[in-house]
């Protein structure tokens, strides 16, 4: 029999203690967090995916097969992935489903594999949700460096690929030792149970480390519970803010993803149906207020309705709950065009809250919008402006419904088989349930949806907009689906972005996750291709064709890529559909399919030559100022006349005009 040598602490005697590894304790911890907001428990991590690698296979690998045959509540459930940065996607999207309340854990092993994580890092941190990354590190006794995968710096010991993950981290911490962990592990919690202040937090944990015995304090791994506060508006504020609404003659409001995060679209249906004032939408608040509420303008800004931007251009007080003004929203900062247009931000983020020099209202945003209502009992816009919204709703309506069923001399053009992608969108939006969820990210349709797209619940509308990451769609519709598993979901992906990352279909096919994939072949980069046309560059190096041998560019016959049958190899049922019939009755056999017959794709293709309706916007991307090409010189002036039209928005919002 042997013992294991012993470990010297400084821990006063007589302190209960439990022998672990690092990758142990890392497990166990993990299990016994907890979230509450309003008297409501959440269990914090749903599990930990990961792919395992030399870095993590003996480390917590061994822990997570030690936790699953021990079984219990606190037991934190594993799922292999195929692709690390996959993993983060279905991680955040989860969170974002469950209003940030609710995570996953990420392992990965060193290297390539750690690394590999980062793009999913920066989405979760641009997007403010939060995901605890775990990647794995190099010796840290550093006994036989280099080491596979371990990258060397001739200046400095101590840098790790790792180093990477600091500046796309809300909290980073590298525990060389057994007894970081414990600070290291309250450090990422707080972060991620803060509203404020997550994103990805990171833990690097060295391979040698993960697998180092240590005699841990139990209360360590005692259950832990992290209150996520709604923070309440100041009175003072609240009533500065009230002072510049109640002098608003064509008030607008603009809903971001602070309002879901916060749930508060009851909330704001009271405010909006006590005020009068309109609603539009940024891309993660779509959805704040159902599709027929008669203050629901739709989106806002480059990819927004006739509806919201008219009224963005003459509004002259903008009400922001829980948006980031990202360039989307503001059309690269030209939406707002009333020369003493004021603005009135409510955010949990003071950094978000003082944007465009407005009011800011730190607070969340439930708490606020019901302390602005009150503060504003008695004032309403006029009938006349209530009027008006009604007309341009109408108006823009009038136009979805053509672009989801095109007149003849639109489809009249289409070769045999081929629809737009109105028709496919208009289609999916039509047959769905109300409390279906879409999911997107990447490519045109992202815009399209957030125009077109008629949302009927609060949770139905899943646009990764922030980052705007080809290839998260599949990863992020199996989050979406665990989150939310009596909803079904559809993911709509372009070919583009499915060939990033179609590998997760054969994790729903393992897990048996079902999700409807709308897989849309346009045969090339469509929305890039749609851009580089309108800033003169031709759609160049966007299609997927045959290089030419003669005259050597990328423009011969489209590529033979049959991107159903791919799918088919990978587990999923495949449907083709030719024409909007074909589509319906796929949409149908795929609502009627078992909830855990894992997951089915619709293949459709599309011409990206027939654009959605006109937003009526911009976005300011630079054209090059000077030429050989008479469709670049074209599309600078063209782009010098819209930059005439863009603001500072620098006005205090709060003085007296």
């Amino acid at each position: 029999m042997t013992t294991d040598p012993p470990i010297l602490t400084d821990r006063p005697a007589g302190t209960s203690t439990v022998r672990l590894t690092v990758a142990q304790a890392v497990v166990r911890f993990l299990g016994n967090q907890w979230t509450e907001r309003d008297g409501r428990r959440h269990r914090l991590f749903a599990g930990c995916l990961g792919i395992f690698g030399h870095g993590n296979v003996a480390g917590l690998g061994q822990a997570l097969l030690q936790d699953e045959l021990r079984g219990g509540e606190d037991r934190l459930p594993y799922v292999l992935v195929r692709n690390e940065q996959a993993m983060v996607h279905t991680a955040v999207a989860y969170a974002r489903q469950r209003d940030r309340l609710q995570t996953w854990a990420c392992t990965a092993s060193v290297g390539p594999g750690s690394t590999n994580m980062l793009t999913g890092a920066a989405l979760a941190t641009v997007n403010r949700l939060p995901v605890l990354l775990l990647p794995s590190g190099t010796f840290a006794t550093r006994v036989a460096r280099p080491v596979l995968q371990e990258i060397e710096a001739p200046e400095t010991g101590d840098r790790t690929v790792n180093d990477a993950f600091r500046p796309l981290s809300r909290f980073f911490d590298r525990v060389d030792r057994p007894e970081h962990l414990p600070s290291a592990l309250l450090g990422a919690m707080r972060v991620l149970t803060d509203p404020v202040e997550t994103g990805a937090a990171t833990v690097e944990l060295p391979q040698d480390v993960q697998a180092e015995a240590y005699d841990w304090p139990v209360e360590l791994f005692a259950p832990r519970t992290w209150h996520v506060p709604r923070p309440l508006p100041e009175p003072a504020l609240v009533e500065r803010a009230a002072a510049v609404l109640r002098a608003a003659r064509r008030p607008l409001l603009v809903a971001g993803g602070g309002v879901h995060y916060s749930g508060a679209e009851d909330a704001l249906r009271a405010f909006c149906d006590a005020t009068g004032i309109p609603v539009a939408e940024t891309q993660a608040g779509k959805g704040a207020l159902p599709y027929g509420h008669p203050r629901s303008m739709g989106a806002v800004g480059s990819t927004g309705t006739s509806a919201a931007n008219a009224l963005a251009r003459s509004a002259d007080v903008v009400l922001g709950i829980g948006t980031r003004y990202a360039d989307f929203t503001t059309a690269s900062r030209t939406a707002f065009q009333h020369p003493d247009v004021r603005f009135v931000n409510v955010n949990i983020t003071r950094f978000d809250a003082g944007k465009l020099a407005g009011v800011p209202l730190v607070a969340d945003a439930r708490e606020a919008l019901t302390a602005l209502t009150d503060a504003l009992a008695g004032y309403a816009v006029d009938p006349a402006y209530r009027d008006e919204q009604a007309e341009l709703v109408r108006a823009w309506d009038a136009r979805v419904t053509a672009a989801y069923d095109p007149p003849a001399e639109v489809t009249g053009r289409l070769a045999a088989g081929v629809l737009t992608q109105g028709t496919v969108l208009g289609c999916v939006n039509e047959l769905s349930e109300p409390r279906d969820v879409v999911v997107c990210a990447a490519g045109s349709m992202p815009g399209d949806l957030h125009k077109l797209w008629r949302v009927r619940d609060r949770k139905a509308y899943h646009v990764e907009y922030g980052y705007s990451c080809m290839g998260y769609e599949i990863p992020g519709g199996i989050g979406v689906r665990w989150a939310d598993p009596d909803r079904d979901v559809f993911v709509l992906v372009g070919d583009g972005s499915y060939l990033m990352m179609p590998g997760e279909l054969v994790t729903a096919v393992q897990e048996r996750v079902k999700i409807i994939v709308v897989l849309v072949q346009n045969h090339g980069f469509g929305s890039i291709g749609s851009l580089s046309e309108s800033l003169g560059s031709q759609r160049f190096g966007t299609g997927y064709r045959y290089r030419d041998p003669a005259t050597g560019r990328l423009d011969g016959d489209k590529l033979p890529v049959d991107l159903a049958a791919n799918a088919r190899s990978l587990g999923a049922t495949v449907i083709e559909a030719r024409d909007r019939t074909g589509l319906a009755q796929a949409i149908k056999h795929a609502k009627a399919a078992p909830a855990d017959g894992g997951p089915i794709v619709i293949h459709v293709e599309t011409d990206p030559h027939v654009p959605a309706p006109d937003s009526e916007s911009w976005w300011d991307v630079p054209v090059s100022q000077v030429s050989d090409l008479d469709s670049t010189r074209d599309a600078h002036r063209a782009y010098v006349e819209h930059k005439a039209a863009q603001r500072p928005l620098l006005a205090p919002g709060g003085e007296e005009r």
